[in-house]
């Protein structure tokens, strides 16, 4: 759990630093991109290269992928045209896809899920509802591509672990997380990446340095780690933790004008979407050994 409180801090202080100092600023698939150099450059000296069977590589390297490459990309795109506590709120949803992620995995269907779906749109219309445009709703829809990424990785991560137990410390094998996040950034950046909206500045390298060294590398390592060690319901909850904590300091410290009636009912709708799609779902209490 301890893990998970701090990379839960880290987390909503991230957000409003992305959204403050990089959003509209710095190239997304740059600022992607440094993120995982930096973070590579921690933990690929200490990985473990042999007697790895070649399965559980393979899943890291998706793991990879998936949970912080696809998910990045996607968020720092959805910067574009959201606000920061509308990317907090759109958030709350990653417990919907790991509901959704184990019934597939356990091949069980919860109806349930699919009226959290239509619920939760409905609460970001809410919040939204006098300027909804195409561009927003492109932004949600990549959030929730951004939240099934992030769900897949951690769901897959306590499955993969599991299935192979190694007396060797997490963080021995944790470089092949970032190698997987690097095949999908660096492409993602020489494709479509523009070099004329690089950091400018000190403030957005430092903010760039943090997310990467901080954010990053000991908050994908931590948040990991953590999620093995509770229960389902224990990390459905944690993975909301850090949407009140980081709407409190967007609208204390950056966002005094923000609707907030607006913003808490739309909140409050999508928070219910999260609690109808756990309804007929059977809980389990699986650790990763």
């Amino acid at each position: 759990m301890g893990y998970l409180l701090i990379v839960t801090l880290i987390q909503a202080f991230s957000f409003n630093l992305i959204g403050e100092y990089l959003a509209g600023h710095v190239d997304s698939y740059f600022a992607v991109l440094v993120r995982v150099v930096l973070a590579g450059l921690i933990f690929i000296p200490l990985t473990r290269w042999r007697q790895v069977p070649p399965a559980f590589m393979r899943g890291m390297l998706l793991i990879g992928a998936l949970q912080f490459g696809v998910t990045y990309v996607c968020l720092y795109l959805s910067f574009r045209v959201l606000t920061v506590p509308e990317v907090l709120l759109f958030t709350i949803l990653t417990p919907l896809h790991v509901t959704l992620i184990e019934d597939a995995l356990n091949r069980r269907f919860n109806p349930w899920a699919l009226v959290a779906a239509l619920v939760a749109v409905s609460g970001a219309a809410v919040i939204r509802y006098d300027r909804i445009n195409p561009d927003f709703f492109m932004g949600f829809l990549l959030l929730q591509l951004a939240n099934f990424t992030y769900a897949a990785g951690q769901v897959m991560y306590k499955h993969l672990v599991a299935r192979h137990p190694s007396d060797q410390p997490h963080y021995r094998h944790f470089g092949y997380f970032f190698l997987g996040a690097l095949a999908v950034a660096l492409p993602a950046f020489l494709l479509f990446g523009k070099a004329h909206y690089l950091p400018d500045g000190t403030a957005q390298w430092l903010v760039l340095v943090f997310l990467g060294l901080v954010a990053t590398a000991l908050g994908m390592y931590w948040w990991n780690k953590g999620a093995c060690l509770v229960n389902g319901g224990t990390l459905a909850v944690m993975n909301n933790l850090h949407v009140p904590v980081g709407l409190l300091m967007n609208l204390l410290i950056w966002n005094l004008h923000e609707d907030l009636l607006r913003l808490f009912v739309g909140g409050g709708v999508i928070l219910a979407a999260v609690w109808i799609s756990r309804l007929g779902v059977r809980r389990s209490d699986t650790h990763c050994a």
